[in-house]
């Protein structure tokens, strides 16, 4: 799925992503909890920049295969 969607809207997404989850954990969530919150948030933004279904934008993150372990590497 992530190879429908152009470079410049993929990092967008990453980008929401690990700052949800940053933020997350900053307030004192589990990892668990940052991940779902960062899935949520990066598929609501994709659903809104590229007009996705709500649920295939969930799926095209969830296929991005990102983790909160990257935030620690970025």
């Amino acid at each position: 799925m992530s190879g429908e969607l152009d470079a410049s809207l993929m990092e967008m997404v990453e980008e929401c992503y690990l700052e949800t989850v940053g933020e997350a954990m900053e307030a004192g969530h589990s990892k668990l909890v940052a991940h779902k919150e960062g899935v949520t948030g990066a598929a609501m933004l994709l659903a809104a920049m590229s007009g996705m279904e709500d649920d295939a934008a969930k799926t095209a993150v969830v296929a991005l295969n990102l983790r909160p372990s990257q935030l620690e590497a970025n």
